[in-house]
């Protein structure tokens, strides 16, 4: 892959505050509303946008409810949400493999 295969990108997970939700989400499989935003230092305006992009992909899968009276959204990565994050690793890994 060379710099202009750049477009092999994928840019719904390549924003900063998506990839951290990937990143995040490969290794804790599922998480919190509240522990991502504060993991990844977010506002909840700006975390809720990121999230519906990534869940209108197919990404993630956001399951809002209620305990004990109060709301609990969880958002777990997509088998989906894995391939894609998988893809983007290679395609980022081959683009910076040209550089050396």
């Amino acid at each position: 892959m060379g710099l202009a295969d750049l477009g092999g990108i994928d840019e719904i997970i390549h924003g900063r505050l998506r990839l951290g939700v990937m990143v995040y989400l490969a290794d804790a499989e599922v998480a919190d509303f509240t522990e991502l935003k504060n993991a990844l230092n977010a506002t909840q305006g700006n975390l809720s946008v990121h999230l519906k992009k990534l869940e209108e992909a197919g990404y993630v899968a956001i399951d809002k409810r209620f305990v004990e009276r109060k709301p609990l959204t969880r958002i777990r990565i997509t088998s989906e949400g894995r391939r894609a994050f998988a893809a983007y690793l290679e395609a980022m890994s081959k683009l910076i493999g040209t550089r050396g």
